[in-house]
This record gives C-alpha cells, sequence and structure tokens, in this order.
C-alpha cells in the first residue's frame, strides 16, 4: 500500500493520522521531494479519470498560464502532471492496485473493512 501526496498538504496530513490510527502499515510517497514517473500516472488514468486527478483549486493550477489551462486534455495531462506533480488532488492511496484520490474517513474506513 503507498499513500502518494506531499509531506505539509493537510488533507494528506488527515488520511496519514487516520492510518496510524488504525494501525495501517503505508509507504508515503511524497511527489514534490521524489517526483512521478508518467508511468505511475498511467496506471492511476486507467481507474480514474483524469479530470477528477487534477487539482483546478490549487496553487499550482492558478498559477498556470490561462493558455495552458485551456489546453489541458487527455494527450497532454500525464506530462503536465510529471511537471506539476503539486497538480495532483491529494492523496492518491494505491491498495491491492485499486487507486483512491482525496481522503475521507468514510471512504478508508470501506477501503479497510
Amino acid at each position: 500500500m503507498i499513500l502518494y501526496g506531499i509531506s505539509n498538504c493537510d488533507t494528506v496530513k488527515k488520511a496519514k493520522n487516520w492510518l496510524e490510527m488504525h494501525n495501517i502499515d503505508y509507504k508515503f510517497h511524497d511527489f514534490r521531494k521524489q517526483g512521478l514517473e508518467s508511468e505511475i500516472i498511467q496506471g492511476w488514468l486507467t481507474q480514474i479519470p483524469w479530470d477528477k486527478l487534477l487539482n483546478k483549486r490549487s496553487t499550482t493550477w492558478r498559477n498556470l498560464e490561462p493558455e495552458v489551462q485551456q489546453s489541458v486534455n487527455a494527450e497532454n495531462i500525464i506530462q503536465l502532471l510529471v511537471e506539476n506533480p503539486t497538480l495532483i488532488k491529494r492523496p492518491v492511496l494505491k491498495v491491492n492496485g485499486i487507486i483512491n484520490v482525496g481522503f475521507n474517513a468514510d471512504t478508508y474506513q470501506g477501503i479497510f473493512n
């Protein structure tokens, strides 16, 4: 099991706290520090629509040129996310090959019970 995100994200902190409270072992991958391979994102996109993975409320998104924002599509999303991993909605949890985006205690409860 891998929890992907960035260390200083409040939602990632909530997910980490939830996992630790429930004594669930996980590996944390900080994609700001460790980066992400395009193959990882490509794997996520087999289960998650790209527009659900893209965080349009992030500071990184708001700082992109309007032309870049308007040109985002299924063909160029992987490269954009590799270059700007903070555009990924956090956290991304991979459990037994299943991808879950975001944190919700009830969802996590369902995943682990």
